[in-house]
């Protein structure tokens, strides 16, 4: 899993490390022409909202919020995005049970995850929050299972709030490296880490 995630990150930065200067110029360009910063909150925000069921690089868009709008604009937002995109997956798995928990992550990856909620019950949603897939895949499941709403409200919440701050404080640091490279490897690093650490905890 170490050896594998590593070469995924080399091949996810290696554009950045080959064109870091034009990649740099760009991005300072485009945000000295950006006029409308509620033009970028609403396109995060959205975004974010839609990770549940779109393709969404959710901690890179997160990480960008940070990056555009500054550490408590880019938490807001992310928070923001992040919990509406729970509320959608909540419902969407209440009402169509296991069948698109199964399309998204695989039956036997949503079989896994059933096995870890049986363990750790309702924070099932907090524990696999920051992994991609499986955290949209959680969610789900707490749908299925019909978590108490203000349960699982409040865990989202929490959850979610942590995150955003993370991956906000990344890119708000990013930005006042002026390092559009330091804020994508932060922002594709954090859930890799997240990812190794269940992998090795819970095993293949």
């Amino acid at each position: 899993m170490t050896v594998l995630s590593f070469l995924l990150l080399l091949i996810l930065i290696a554009p950045f490390l080959i064109l870091g200067f034009s990649i740099e110029n760009w991005t300072s360009n485009f945000l000295s022409s950006t006029s409308s910063p509620w033009l970028i909150f609403v396109t995060v925000g959205g975004l974010l909202s839609i990770d549940i069921l779109a393709p969404i690089p959710s901690s890179i868009v997160s990480t960008s919020g940070g990056y555009l709008l500054g550490f408590i604009p880019g938490t807001i937002i992310s928070w923001t995005g992040m919990t509406v995109s729970c509320i959608f997956g909540y419902y969407l798995g209440s009402t169509l049970g296991s069948t698109l928990s199964e399309k998204i992550v695989g039956n036997e990856e949503h079989m896994k995850l059933e096995k870890i909620q049986n363990r750790f019950g309702d924070w099932i949603v907090v524990i696999f929050r920051s992994v991609p897939v499986l955290g949209e895949a959680s969610i789900l499941i707490a749908g299925m299972g019909h978590m108490p709403w203000k349960r699982f409200m409040g865990l989202i919440l929490l959850a979610n709030l942590g995150i955003s701050m993370a991956y906000a404080a990344v890119g708000a640091y990013s930005a006042h490296l002026n390092s559009l490279l330091l804020a994508f490897i932060g922002s594709v690093s954090l859930p890799l880490i997240a990812t190794g650490i269940l992998k090795f905890k819970f095993g293949d």
